[in-house]
């Protein structure tokens, strides 16, 4: 199995891919360094995938992988929304991407980070 290391140790790189796949999730572009964003790619492309099976075990493994963070809290006809990174996921991304086959991120490059030159990029969400 290829993999990226990143420079850290397992559980350290567990926790950054989660944290990065959440905040993909929840603002739909982050910026992030190339290599970081060529592995959370992956991640964020299986969270959707799952989404879309939308069965009982899709959605324990999302929820055994995501964060459990708010996305998004709104008033519509005097009632307060709460909506979780899951909800967001099985419900939202689901329906958007029912026809799209896998590709559901797009990174487009951005230049060279100004203290130490690590080429930075946009991963967002097509």
């Amino acid at each position: 199995m290829a993999y990226r290391k990143l420079g850290r140790t397992s559980s350290q790189r567990k926790a950054l891919l989660r944290d990065l796949t959440t905040d993909v999730i929840i603002n739909e572009r982050i910026e992030t360094t190339e290599a970081r964003a060529k592995e959370v790619r992956r991640f964020v492309d299986k969270m959707i995938t799952l989404g879309k099976k939308g069965d009982l075990a899709s959605r324990r493994k999302a929820a055994a992988f995501l964060r459990n963070e708010l996305a998004d809290a709104r008033i519509e006809d005097d009632e307060v929304i709460i909506e979780t990174v899951l909800q967001r996921v099985f419900n939202e991304y689901a329906e958007r991407y029912q026809e799209r086959n896998g590709g559901y991120t797009r990174i487009l490059k951005k230049g060279p980070r100004r203290g130490d030159g690590a080429p930075m990029v946009i991963l967002e969400l097509v």
